[in-house]
């Protein structure tokens, strides 16, 4: 039984039909969604458990729906990351630099939860908009279908959510 130099390893050449240079940019514009639809996840999770008031059943339980599919997302995202042969960004500190959707601290009022989620839906849209157009670029068919999905997802929660302040 021979043993494996860990020095000495060949790290395996990821070729996938996409360019280095077009994986690390959809990488990179992916980890700024994970980034982002884990602050959402975290948002909607913290509001989840806080609301309060007559919309609270109402709240309570569509925002139990949206956190768990936005769990669901951040497993998809990082998976398709690491297909691309590049590390997610996964700690605190990392993710903190790459959102575009700030921190809410406190407990808003029921109201001002969804006005921050849908915010924070429209910024998450924004950010699989830009990347959409690199993976597209790269013909990375597989992250055009993850980032569409994205997209009809946030953008139809962004509705739902401000239909619900009209």
């Amino acid at each position: 039984m021979t043993k494996t130099n860990k020095a000495t390893a060949v790290k395996p050449v990821v070729d996938i039909g996409i360019g280095t240079a077009d994986r690390k940019a959809i990488a990179e514009g992916l980890n700024a969604l994970l980034a982002d639809t884990y602050a959402l996840y975290q948002k909607t999770h913290a509001f989840h458990w806080n609301v309060e008031g007559p919309m609270f059943q109402t709240l309570h339980l569509m925002f139990e729906v949206h956190y768990n599919e936005l769990w669901t997302a951040t497993d998809l995202i990082a998976e398709r990351i690491r297909s691309l042969g590049y590390p997610v960004r996964a700690t605190y500190s990392e993710l903190a630099k790459l959102t575009s959707i700030p921190e809410s601290s406190g407990v808003p009022e029921a109201t001002d939860m969804v006005r921050l989620l849908v915010e924070g839906h429209q910024a998450a849209t924004r950010t699989a908009r830009k990347i959409i157009t690199v993976a597209e670029r790269a013909a990375d068919a597989s992250t055009v279908d993850l980032l569409t999905q994205r997209l009809q997802t946030h953008e139809k929660t962004a509705w739902m959510l401000r239909s619900l302040l009209a």
